[in-house]
This record gives structure tokens, C-alpha cells and sequence, in this order.
């Protein structure tokens, strides 16, 4: 993949790219091979536990209403173009549709690739950079995104939570609030580690936590910008208005994917409630950020929605219909947006070769 075209590979890269297999980055990209492989054969179990024929026929009873449900998820991705643009200075603010075709190229990598749900956001603050967006100030938006997303999406998940307690009180739902309650307070504790970092000079400390392990010219460029940074996180968290809308349209995101599971339903002809679909849309979110490590969350997305949906009386088969109607989203989406990514970078690539190489001699 073509992670970064701004400048000329250096011998240091090659030698690092070389010694990889001596890191510890190489056991980290082992371990989410085999994540990632145990959570297939998870869907394969689920499916054919499930009964291979009837999620078959579920699929098929979509066929091509999953174009539309697929487009439908342009809504929650527009308000979460919409959140992050919120988060950039108004002198550099991108518009709508590169925020959204940046926004796109994010989800994408992050849902498709292996890279723990960050490699999106690193390759979005790349691309608002080549647009005109200060380095400092794109990557503190993607921190500060990060921020903001994971904090709405606890909103949602607690909503969802006490709309399953107001709904039922069978045993079932009772042990699925009281976990996902334990998995919130987990979670709302890292964010406030995270947000506390944040404004302690967070780039500021993984430099010198970086040099006791990496060589100097390895962190020489970093270092010199990661007190940028460190300020411009400051900077967008002291535009409290700015920052309250983005946290508004992120929440309206997380409410409005609530939708595709509706759309499911409905076109399987066993709609759900509005309500239903929404308590079921917020817990499975959960299971998936939970499961951040596992690419895609495969296998614990679907797992997570066929525990959640029987709550609601929805056979195994319907709620892996839904688990993979969100798949075929993901790669009808995601696949033209890393081909995207790729031709960018690659074009990024061709003009820098040409720079470096100056004006053909006559």
C-alpha cells in the first residue's frame, strides 16, 4: 500500500522496512492475520449453524434492495464528514464534499484493511493536508475526532441500553444491559485517560517515549512538529461551539445508522420498529468497538447482532442477514474508496518522482 508520497524514501526507511521481521510489528500484523481468520470461521460456523439455506434466502429475498441500503449509508457518513469538518479552523475549512470523499476514503481503509482502526484516519489527515489543511491542524482534527466519535457513540450505546431496560425486563435483556453497562464504564475511563493525555502534550510524550527505543534520525521530522500538534489539539478543543456541533452531527450519524437496519428488516418483510431497530443498531455498534482489534470485527459483529436480535424474536438467520447486508455495504463502498486512495497516492507519487527527477536535459 502507498501509505506516504511526500517525501523521498530514505536509506533509514528501507533499512527499518528490511528489519521489520526483528519488531515488534511484524508479531502485531501475525496477530491480526489470525484474528481476522478466526473471525471468519466464526461467520462460516454462525452461517451454518444458522442454517446456510435460510441466510441464503434472506440474501436473496434483498437481492438489489441492498442498493439502496447501501446508498443509504451515505446519511450517517455525511454527518460524520459533516462532525469532522466542525473540528477544522474556519481559515482551512475543506468543504462538504472533500470532507465527505476524505471521510469515505477513512471509513474505507479502516473497515477493509488490517490497521486497528487508525490507518484510515492517519491517510485522512494526509489527504486534508495535500488540500490545503495545515499538517499540525489536520492531524489534531483526527485526534480530536476520534475523541468525539467514541464519546457519541457511548451516548448511543447508553441510549440503546435504556431503551432495552424501558422495553423489557425478560432475564436476557437484564445480563445484556448489565454487560454492555460494565463495557461503557470501561470505555468512558479510557476516553478520559485519553482526553487527559491529550491535553498533556500527548505527541509531545510519545517522542520521548520514542527515543528510548528508536534511533534519533528516526524521529528527528516527528519531533520537530509534534509540539505543532500538541497546540493545535489545544486550539480546537478551546473552540467549544465549534466543538459542541461536531459532537451534535456525530451523534446524528450514530442515530441515523440506526436506519440500515430498518431498511433490512423492512425489505425482508419482517420490519422492526423504529426503536427495535435502534437498540439493536446502538449494542452492535458497541460489540464492534469493542472488538476494534479484530479486522472489521469479523465474526463478533455477527455474533453480537444474533445474540441482540434474538431479544427482539429475530431468528439467527434474519440478524446475520442483517450482519451481512452491512458487509456488502462495506465492500461496495470501501473497495472503490481504497482504489481511490491508491490512485491519489499514487499520482502523489508520479509528481513527486517527476520533481525530483527536474527539467530532461537537451
Amino acid at each position: 500500500m502507498l501509505i506516504d508520497g511526500s517525501a523521498p524514501r530514505s536509506s533509514s526507511c528501507t533499512i527499518f522496512e528490511t528489519s521489520r521481521g526483528r519488531t515488534g510489528s511484524h508479531v502485531i500484523s501475525t496477530s491480526l492475520i489470525v484474528a481476522a481468520l478466526f473471525g471468519f470461521l466464526l461467520v462460516v460456523f454462525l452461517i451454518i449453524k444458522s442454517g446456510a439455506t435460510e441466510v441464503a434466502s434472506a440474501m436473496l429475498v434483498l437481492g438489489w434492495w441492498l442498493a439502496p441500503i447501501t446508498l443509504y449509508h451515505l446519511v450517517p457518513l455525511s454527518f460524520d464528514a459533516l462532525s469532522w469538518r466542525q473540528l477544522l479552523p474556519a481559515s482551512s475549512r475543506l468543504g462538504f464534499l472533500d470532507a465527505l470523499w476524505i471521510r469515505w476514503i477513512r471509513e474505507s481503509i479502516n473497515s477493509l484493511l488490517p490497521v486497528a482502526g487508525v490507518g484510515g484516519d492517519i491517510a485522512a489527515a494526509r489527504l486534508a493536508n495535500k488540500r490545503g489543511v495545515a499538517g499540525a491542524q489536520a492531524a489534531a482534527s483526527m485526534v480530536v475526532d476520534i475523541t468525539v466519535g467514541v464519546g457519541t457513540q457511548l451516548i448511543f450505546v447508553l441510549a440503546g441500553v435504556t431503551l432495552l431496560a424501558t422495553r423489557s425486563n425478560s432475564d436476557a435483556a437484564t445480563a445484556v444491559a448489565r454487560v454492555t453497562l460494565i463495557g461503557v464504564a470501561v470505555f468512558a475511563a479510557a476516553i478520559a485517560a485519553f482526553v487527559l493525555v491529550q491535553h498533556n502534550s500527548m505527541f509531545g510524550l510519545f517522542v520521548r517515549l520514542a527515543r528510548r527505543v528508536a534511533p534519533q534520525k528516526w524521529l528527528s521530522v516527528f519531533a520537530g512538529h509534534a509540539s505543532a500538534i500538541d497546540g493545535a489539539v489545544m486550539d480546537t478543543y478551546r473552540r467549544r461551539f465549534a466543538f459542541f456541533c461536531a459532537a451534535v452531527l456525530r451523534l446524528a450519524g450514530w442515530v441515523a445508522s440506526a436506519g440500515e437496519t430498518w431498511l433490512v428488516m423492512y425489505f425482508l418483510s419482517r420490519p422492526l420498529s423504529v426503536t427495535d431497530a435502534f437498540i439493536l443498531e446502538s449494542l452492535s455498534s458497541g460489540v464492534r468497538a469493542a472488538a476494534f482489534m479484530v479486522p472489521g470485527a469479523l465474526g463478533v459483529l455477527e455474533g453480537g447482532i444474533v445474540v441482540f436480535g434474538a431479544l427482539f424474536g429475530l431468528p439467527a438467520d434474519m440478524a446475520l442477514a442483517i450482519s451481512l447486508s452491512k458487509r456488502v455495504r462495506e465492500l461496495a463502498l470501501g473497495l472503490p474508496g481504497l482504489m481511490a486512495w491508491q490512485w491519489v497516492e499514487g499520482q502523489n507519487l508520479l509528481r513527486r518522482s517527476k520533481d525530483e527527477a527536474g527539467p530532461a536535459s537537451p
